[in-house]
């Protein structure tokens, strides 16, 4: 079982310092990852040997963590997509919470969080029906979670990654 941990803020990495062509290369890889080296360097009037050395320089320091296909969960068929507030029985029981919530495909998303809630996830099924089951069946189910509190999503008009 892998162990979570709470990092102290003495434990953490020195961050990289980010100019400005770091920002405009980050930004424009946000809009769209597909994007070849030798256009940004064309736009950027860099070489692309200049952009391939900042982006595996951000590579390394855990800026950039990777690419991503985007998907439409709607287009697939999962209409429901809702947020779900959980306490634990103890602060203690996070690390085996979190590892039984990564088991269930239907968590797309999970934070340890401050207020009523010790996690927050986010969940996409495709109905109640569906809901239904995921929350009773699998969620709820977890013996170290007290109680769960549902928040069902009827839009989405904000979704986006943050600008550098």
């Amino acid at each position: 079982m892998q162990k979570h941990r709470i990092v102290k803020p003495s434990e953490k990495r020195e961050l990289l310092q980010v100019d400005d062509l770091d920002k405009k290369i980050l930004n424009k890889l946000i809009e769209d990852a597909r994007i070849p080296y030798a256009e940004l360097a064309k736009l950027f009037k860099v070489s692309p040997a200049t952009i391939h050395v900042r982006i595996e320089k951000m590579k390394a320091a855990g800026i950039v963590t990777g690419t991503q296909l985007k998907v439409e969960p709607k287009k697939l068929g999962y209409d429901v997509c809702c947020y779900i507030g959980i306490n634990l029985t103890s602060a203690g029981d996070y690390p085996e919470v979190i590892d039984r919530l990564k088991e269930i495909e239907e968590v797309v998303e999970a934070h340890y969080t401050t207020g009523k809630f010790s996690i927050f996830i986010k969940v996409r099924c495709h109905s109640i029906d569906d809901l239904q089951w995921v929350l009773i069946g699998k969620i709820q189910s977890i013996d170290k979670i007290s109680a769960t509190e549902t928040l069902i999503s009827l839009q989405n008009p904000i979704e986006r990654t943050i600008k550098v």
